[in-house]
């Protein structure tokens, strides 16, 4: 039998330890806000660097920076270089994989967004997460039910409601940004199987180093080409200024999400990443004078039921299986 001191000191104890969890989720919340406040602004130097150069080599620097300043911190980690010294050939193959997606979503993802409304092009790549979920269920064998096929599919709607108008404005283009939604899920889905070896922060880092080194010989062979897509033009000083924005605000909103994945389950954490839509709103209307129309809000707002589906089936699972 316990005593009564005994048993009080047991609930105070679990309510510590309560408390300190609820912190935990906080700090990781306030940190995913803080991304998703970021990652919209990176978006806007790429749309205002996209009017005087290639977008490959907009990808290609954004990549290299973010390099630059992750790996450092990836390597300072405990045991990060033990991590890249016992990487095996298919983790290697894997993270090659990773940077080619995740350079192609990019590149994708900025030639959209310089020729279409910045919050445009976001709304419907934010159909990645419902298309992540089909990936995980076809190809990584994860379970999922049949409401959440449901809730994708009406989300792949939503898309097609943001789609349809910006195909009439701006042709083909407004598909890209569904496209890169596609190139990103797999990246992530690729990733996924690589944690058990790597942390994320190194993962992010890796990654980026295969992105840049692709990017950085489609640039080489774009100038022997002559395509415009992947050109070398010499940046004037406002556009190395930029490309320095560029990747503190890259660096800093990976930080940002490997900390907020640390502290704060992922199911929790997943809603906050729609709040970029709103922040591109308001940068696109204050940048570049563009606002989304009622038909665009509507898909949006679609996509962003189907998803909050998603995540609290996701959340449920995960409650369950404890």
């Amino acid at each position: 039998m316990r005593t009564v001191s005994e048993r009080l000191c047991c609930m105070k104890g679990k309510a510590l330890d309560k408390r300190a969890t609820e912190n935990r989720h906080e700090r990781g919340m306030v940190l995913m806000l803080g991304s998703a406040l970021v990652l919209p602004a990176m978006d806007a130097v790429a749309k205002l660097l996209s009017a005087q150069m290639a977008v490959g080599q907009i990808s290609f620097m954004r990549f290299l920076l973010q390099a630059l300043m992750l790996c450092p911190a990836a390597l300072m980690l405990r045991s990060g270089w033990r991590q890249v010294l016992r990487l095996s050939f298919r983790a290697i193959l894997k993270l090659v994989a990773a940077g080619v997606l995740v350079a192609a979503a990019i590149v994708c993802l900025y030639f959209a967004q310089a020729n279409m409304p910045l919050a445009n092009a976001i709304a419907i790549f934010f159909v990645e997460p419902l298309l992540l979920t089909l990936i995980s269920a076809l190809v990584l064998k994860e379970h999922v039910g049949l409401r959440r096929y449901v809730a994708v599919a009406i989300g792949l709607g939503g898309a097609m409601i943001v789609i349809r108008p910006n195909w009439a404005m701006f042709g083909p283009v407004a598909v890209l940004p569904a496209l890169a939604a596609l190139f990103y899920a797999g990246h992530l889905a690729t990733i996924r199987s690589i944690t058990a070896e790597l942390s994320g922060l190194m993962v992010q880092a890796l990654s980026s180093v295969a992105a840049f080194t692709l990017l950085g010989l489609l640039l080489w062979g774009g100038d022997l080409s002559g395509n415009a897509l992947f050109n070398w033009s010499e940046p004037d000083a406002r556009a190395w200024w930029l490309f320095a924005a560029m990747g503190v605000m890259s660096t800093v909103s990976h930080l940002m999400l490997t900390v907020a994945f640390k502290y704060t389950p992922a199911s929790i954490l997943a809603p906050f990443q729609y709040l970029e839509i709103f922040s591109a709103t308001i940068l696109g209307y204050l940048l570049f004078g563009d606002f989304p129309d009622m038909l665009t809000w509507v898909g949006t707002g679609v996509i962003f039921g189907s998803g909050g589906y998603v995540f609290y089936a996701e959340r449920r699972l995960v409650r369950r299986l404890k």
